[in-house]
């Protein structure tokens, strides 16, 4: 259990101002989150994951382009990165089922996400390293934002309801499972691209050798 708490509560402190400056990023996204949804977590979840799912596309296409061009092995890399995309995109549509977003937050998400796209591309070209502390970071977010979430669970001030049967099937959850063990198995997730993003920045930064990318994160955890 010790090393489970651990696990989830890793922060990477920022090393220099790349670092500082995603970071800063993702504390602004993270305010703007607060200000709208507050503890609406299962519409505060939609919302993430549709912003969530956009780095691994965008990073996997590419570092797809690069290992092209330069006739490369991509160290796995592409792999991981488009396996984090499919992964956040089931999140969302698990999530959909929960929460079901109104119009106003379906437009939102509309904006949210050309925004996001354009900005995570250009940063992506710029510097690949303080892209991917950017998605490390918001990781972090993200699983203090479902550590909360079952919190209001336990408390009883949000329903625990039945899990959506996209879920189960996925996951491979019970038959009977509640919503909790959704967000459970969801937090994990979060935790490993938390960790595999901030590794590929430490390895971009030469600050950890080069080594193949992680498993499939349903897998890994």
């Amino acid at each position: 259990m010790m090393d489970k708490t651990l696990h989830l509560q890793h922060h990477h402190g920022p090393r220099d101002l790349s670092d500082r400056f995603a970071l800063g990023t993702v504390k602004l996204l993270r305010g703007l989150m607060d200000l709208f949804f507050r503890k609406r977590y299962g519409h505060r979840a939609v919302m993430l994951e549709t912003v969530a799912a956009v780095p691994g596309m965008v990073g996997g296409a590419l570092q797809h382009l690069k290992a092209l061009r330069r006739i490369e092995d991509d160290m796995g890399w592409i792999r991981t990165l488009l396996d984090e995309a499919e992964n956040e995109r089931m999140h969302l549509m698990t999530f959909v089922h929960v929460a079901r977003p109104s119009r106003l937050e379906r437009l939102m998400i509309l904006v949210a996400q050309g925004l996001f796209y354009n900005a995570y591309f250009i940063l992506y070209l710029l510097s690949p390293k303080t892209a991917h502390r950017v998605v490390g970071y918001l990781e972090e977010e993200a699983v203090v934002s479902y550590s909360r979430y079952l919190g209001e669970i336990d408390a009883g001030r949000l329903p625990n309801g039945p899990a959506p049967q996209i879920a189960i099937d996925y996951w491979g959850l019970a038959e009977d499972a509640d919503l909790r063990s959704v967000v459970e198995a969801v937090r994990a997730d979060e935790a490993g691209h938390r960790d595999v993003n901030h590794e590929f920045a430490d390895q971009l930064a030469g600050l950890a050798p080069a080594r193949p990318g992680a498993a499939p994160f349903r897998d890994a955890a």
